[in-house]
């Protein structure tokens, strides 16, 4: 359970850092969900992002900007942080039956994001009266490069995380 807090509060640090460039900022939440998922596996590594969202939910300022409450949930990013509970879970099981296949880890948060992706686009067209197209080249466009690169450190540093975890009896999937 403690490294679950440990992962959740490496998110809680990640998670505010953001650059703003637009409607949705570039965040460094995704990679440390990354990170997590190496560190803990699918199950745990999701639960570690939910206790994160819902330490935002109840007001501290660990989502993008430093904000927090129910108003970032349900405003024009809230689809993005609903998302990445799915790019959890797709992105686990990827990373926990493919570990020693990066290629396989690579497509798996590829994948994962995509989701996420669809789950802010469609959030943010419905929130800001957009067209579904424009949300997309708002919202995921601008942060493919960013994404592709994000995930490209987490598939060769992830492994010698979890691979340390593993040397020590700390990783339990």
């Amino acid at each position: 359970m403690a490294i679950i807090g440990v992962m959740a509060a490496v998110i809680c640090i990640l998670g505010p850092l953001s650059i703003p460039i637009g409607v949705v900022p570039i965040t460094f939440t995704n990679l440390a969900i990354y990170f997590s998922l190496y560190a803990l596996g699918m199950k745990k590594g999701a639960m570690s992002y939910i206790i994160y969202m819902l330490i935002g939910l109840i007001g501290l300022p660990v989502f993008s900007g430093f904000g927090g409450g129910p108003s970032k949930i349900i405003g024009p990013t809230g689809g993005y942080l609903i998302g990445f509970i799915f790019t959890a879970l797709i992105s686990g099981f990827f990373i926990d039956k493919y570990f020693d296949k990066w290629y396989m880890c690579f497509i798996g948060m590829v994948l994962g994001m995509s989701v996420c992706y669809i789950f802010g686009s469609m959030w943010l067209s419905y929130q800001a009266n957009i067209s579904t197209a424009q949300a997309f080249a708002a919202g995921v466009i601008p942060f493919i490069p960013g994404d592709l690169t994000k995930i490209s450190i987490a598939t060769f540093i992830g492994p010698v995380i979890r691979k340390r975890l593993i040397k020590i009896d700390l990783f339990q999937a």
